[in-house]
């Protein structure tokens, strides 16, 4: 079993708090296509014929590339791997380019999963976050799939906007479930350096929301999700029961994938490799047969903190027998040790022979978790 993931880097405006690698110059968009293609053909081996299970168009804005540039990526991707006919496939959009012709031409492709980044339902908050859409437009893209026959939809939100209140994140909590979406991820906003939005607080023309207001939205958020009966199944992430996003948990649970594209990351259990994050670079390496990329060889420390900062963030944990068989006595022990405070402190538990965090632990996960890294 193993994923593949795309990155698809065009966009036809940054966002304000993005730092993720992309560009405006949708020029480029056919050629680009053609170089994944051609590195989806290159590295066919990385994967050792291991059949697909996911396939995930990030971004970037997916939904900036047409039926045609879809279709030719699926050609390839059928012709060179070996895809598991009940896989999650899912694209990643803007609301405003969710048009009913759009997602009519989206049902022909093998698509099974939209991710619509919304982000808030707030007008004003949406201008100044520099996202394209608006709330109404936001609503009407999620009734639109549901209408189309999508059934599996999930939907980005964003808690902890400058100046933003308890209040505030509810309404939009409130307009999100009213929704019913099988799926919601929720992030608090964090200030990338470089990005509009950090800048903007460097010359102090916004203010951060208090620490204390940020777990008050937290805390909302998963009793609000929790009450809706949506499975907390990662810190971030909701779910109705069966609809978590399978792409995104087998990273948390150490599957291999292949990432193609500008700066798209691949993980094969040993090595970790990124390709070079520049269009211009990527598409002349991809063409002259010389992908441009860095690798990094993981040892088995690296391997184990690794699978502590993405499996113990999630529902499942981290199985205590595997992680025994899989990373030795020594870093099996150095984990029993160092958790045991947090288990006595209920932020950590072992039930069924799994090491997780309580519900009241994972607000405070990123923490706990620095403390359970191996340090050489």
């Amino acid at each position: 079993m193993a994923g593949i993931y795309l990155h698809i880097p065009f966009c036809k405006r940054r966002c304000a708090y993005c730092d993720f690698f992309s560009t405006t110059h949708h020029e480029l968009i056919n050629e680009y296509v053609t170089a994944l293609c051609h590195e989806l053909e290159m590295r066919k081996s990385y994967l050792e014929d291991a059949s697909i299970d996911t396939i995930y168009f990030g971004g970037g804005t997916p939904s900036l590339l047409n039926y045609k540039e879809l279709e030719k990526l699926f050609i390839y991707i059928y012709k060179v791997y070996k895809v598991n006919p009940q896989a999650e496939i899912t694209l990643e959009a803007n609301p405003d380019d969710l048009t009913t012709d759009y997602i009519n031409q989206l049902k022909n492709l093998p698509i099974n999963r939209i991710s619509i980044g919304i982000q808030t339902f707030n007008d004003e908050r949406l201008r100044f976050l520099h996202r394209r859409h608006t709330s109404q437009q936001a609503i009407n893209a999620i009734k639109q799939c549901q209408d189309t026959g999508f059934s599996n939809i999930s939907i980005d939100l964003i808690y902890g906007l400058p100046d933003s209140t308890l209040e505030d994140w509810n309404k939009d909590l409130q307009q999100a479930l009213s929704l019913n979406p099988p799926h919601l991820s929720a992030y608090h906003l964090t200030y990338e350096k470089g990005t509009p939005i950090w800048k903007l607080r460097e010359e102090k023309h916004l203010q951060e929301v208090k620490e204390e207001t940020s777990d008050q939205m937290y805390d909302l958020l998963t009793k609000r999700m929790t009450d809706k009966g949506y499975i907390h199944y990662e810190i971030s992430n909701f779910c109705l029961p069966g609809m978590h996003s399978r792409h995104n948990s087998n990273y948390w649970r150490e599957v291999p994938y292949l990432g193609c594209g500008a700066s798209a990351h691949s993980y094969n259990l040993f090595s970790r490799q990124w390709n070079i994050a520049s269009l211009i670079d990527y598409i002349k390496g991809i063409q002259a047969g010389k992908p441009m990329f860095e690798r990094e060889e993981l040892n088995i420390y690296t391997r184990y903190n690794d699978r502590i900062v993405t499996s113990l963030r999630t529902l499942w944990g981290i199985p205590l027998d595997e992680l025994k068989k899989v990373y030795g006595e020594e870093l099996f022990d150095y984990c029993i040790k160092t958790a045991t405070p947090y288990l006595n402190k209920g932020i950590l538990s072992i039930s069924g022979n799994t090491l997780r965090f309580t519900e009241k632990g994972l607000f405070l996960s990123d923490g706990v978790m620095s403390d359970l890294l191996w340090i050489e």
